[in-house]
């Protein structure tokens, strides 16, 4: 079957199973927008190109398949930079397609040239620029595998504009080994021996914490995680990228640690001697100043890309392969040593009958959630706090609500605050702290999942910066509903420039009311709704809760002055923890 490029590059699309594709036009794709017209495959057209990622990443952290954008050549291809690396440094799935100017222009400084290859080498796992129409089937299937297969990430397929338009045969690759991945086999299954060796330092661990970070949920293994718990009694910090791994309402949840994490996870990692770190990766955000991390502390890490061993703390044990796959080595490991499920006892004799006892370790962490829990102070006087908003949507939405957030204090509150019990269910922007991924993820997270109610929690600093992707979501019927809690700053610069500039407030000033945000949802089709008062925000809530056929957007005014605690400052060491304001400051 003869084929122009453009049409096999769709047909290998289908193959692949994409179902949606988040992208916008331009002259050197327009030969690949022509064939979509005979396509099973949804286009969604995006205001901007950016909006076609942060969709696509969207999409991918709650459905676990590959984000697909397609844009343009010169511009369209620099628009998506900012999503390929937010995807890359939070191991997303996506899958770009850039147009390019001709193979004959390339070099010239032809019209929207832009030698984007060059450009995002560093910042996808691996790019393809095409020669050869011949190639896009095997150019196609080595992305979505390269995307898909040990670390997701990011690719992206350059497609010149003759190659879209050039003759080829039809062919679709059979197997693994009709695609050119030399030296590319990520491995899965954890090295027996150590599998073994991390089991024998769970059972000799006094202080254990089980440190969960996004690989659980990239690798699926949040029942595998959930079952080690129970079987050891270990407790669990679920770091931001890992928030809904472990259920919050879970005994052994501590929540999340880090810069803002709260003080019962922050202070069970600094006093374990047993770190077991699963799919994270030792963040700056989570260990604070290094040398201060977990000073009396074995580290057990388990992650699928092997760079990530030792590269920031070293470890005992180190494993690398797929996270579901060795944490369920290790419970069978567990159970060849006599660890059986808490409160059955350990076989005399056996490696698990020596085992120190957690209680007094539990116990302590008890006392700390019980002194030291999060908290705010809702005033009578009409003053609006963010936290309560949070809390409100919270309590006033299903438990498998999926909620989307920018990047700022907002993002924090609701981390903190929401209660998450599935996984899949928090969309958010965490390596690169993206600001404007809010709205365009929440877009795609709908798309991707159109049986769950969704709402984004966006501070309005970020609002402004893709909020023109609601039209999107207006003129494509996608019901997102977006909480702004409008703050009328960019409110964690100020805070940092109230705690740590001597309150010098520099560019940091919004006007709450410049734009109208009520106006300008309903310019953008949605239904807009503003409130004030606290008194407002359950009847604001239950209203677009019952909005099903277009986006809604609520400009919450909330206190100016309210700073996320806790807060560990920037290279200090956990320790140092400010658990809230100092006394008399009054949060302002």
């Amino acid at each position: 079957m003869r084929l122009t490029g453009a049409q096999a590059l769709i047909k290998s699309l289908e193959m692949e199973g994409v179902e949606v594709i988040f992208g916008l036009p331009g002259g050197a794709i327009l030969p690949v927008y022509d064939p979509i017209l005979d396509s099973s495959i949804r286009h969604i057209l995006v205001r901007h190109e950016q909006g076609a990622g942060h969709a696509a990443e969207g999409y991918a952290q709650v459905t676990g398949r590959p984000g697909v954008a397609l844009v343009t050549s010169g511009p369209g291809a620099t628009n998506i930079v900012t999503p390929l690396m937010d995807a890359m440094m939070d191991s997303i799935p996506l899958v770009v397609v850039s147009g390019q100017v001709p193979t004959t222009s390339i070099g010239t400084d032809a019209f929207q040239e832009c030698a984007i290859t060059s450009v995002t080498q560093g910042i996808t796992k691996h790019n393809w620029l095409v020669t050869d129409a011949r190639d896009l089937p095997r150019v196609v299937a080595e992305a979505f595998h390269v995307a898909t297969t040990g670390r997701p990430g990011p690719v992206l397929i350059d497609v010149p504009k003759d190659i879209s338009n050039a003759q080829m045969d039809w062919y679709w690759p059979q197997s693994i080994d009709d695609l050119d991945l030399p030296g590319y086999r990520p491995s899965t299954q954890g090295d027996p021996a150590s599998v073994r060796a991390a089991a024998e330092l769970i059972l000799q661990a006094a202080r254990p914490v089980i440190y969960a970070g996004g690989g659980i949920l990239k690798a699926r293994a949040a029942e595998a995680l959930r079952e080690l718990a129970d079987r050891t009694g270990i407790p669990v910090v679920t770091t931001l990228m890992a928030r809904g791994a472990f259920p919050d309402s879970h005994p052994l949840c501590l929540g999340m640690p880090g810069m803002h994490g709260n003080y019962t996870a922050v202070t069970a990692l600094q006093q374990a001697d047993l770190l077991i770190a699963l799919g994270s990766r030792f963040d700056d955000r989570v260990t604070g100043k290094i040398s201060a991390f977990a000073p009396g502390a074995k580290v057990i890490h388990v992650d699928i890309d092997p760079a990530e061993l030792h590269k920031v703390r070293r470890a005992e044990v180190a494993i690398a392969g797929d996270c579901r796959i060795v944490v369920e080595e290790m419970i069978e490991a567990l159970d060849g040593l006599g660890c059986g499920a808490v409160g059955t006892g350990a076989p005399a004799g056996t490696a698990a009958a020596e085992r120190p006892g957690l209680e007094p370790w539990l116990a302590r962490i008890r006392a700390w959630q019980e002194e030291f829990p999060l908290a705010y102070s809702q005033e009578d006087d009409g003053t609006l706090k963010p936290q309560f908003v949070v809390e409100t949507l919270r309590d006033m939405t299903p438990d498998d609500t999926i909620v989307a957030s920018g990047v700022g204090q907002h993002q924090m509150w609701a981390s903190q605050y929401w209660k998450f019990d599935h996984p899949y269910t928090w969309v958010n922007s965490g390596g690169a702290g993206t600001m404007g991924f809010c709205v365009p993820a929440a877009i795609g997270a709908k798309v991707g999942r159109p049986d769950r109610m969704v709402w984004g929690i966006d501070g309005d600093g970020c609002f402004q910066m893709t909020a023109q992707e609601l039209v999107t979501a207006s003129a494509e019927r996608i019901p997102v509903k977006i909480a702004i809690l409008n703050n009328a700053y960019l409110g964690m610069v100020r805070q940092w420039q109230e705690l740590f500039y001597e309150e010098r407030y520099s560019e940091v000033y919004l006007s709450p009311d410049l734009p109208d945000y009520v106006k300008w949802a309903e310019a953008m089709g949605c239904v807009g709704l503003k409130v004030e008062h606290p008194e407002e925000v359950g009847p604001a809530i239950e209203k677009a809760n019952g909005v099903d056929d277009r986006p809604v957007v609520i400009d919450f005014r909330t206190d100016a002055f309210e700073k996320v605690y806790p807060m560990v400052p920037a290279g200090a060491s956990n320790d140092d923890i400010i658990v809230g304001p100092a006394e008399g400051d009054g949060g302002r």
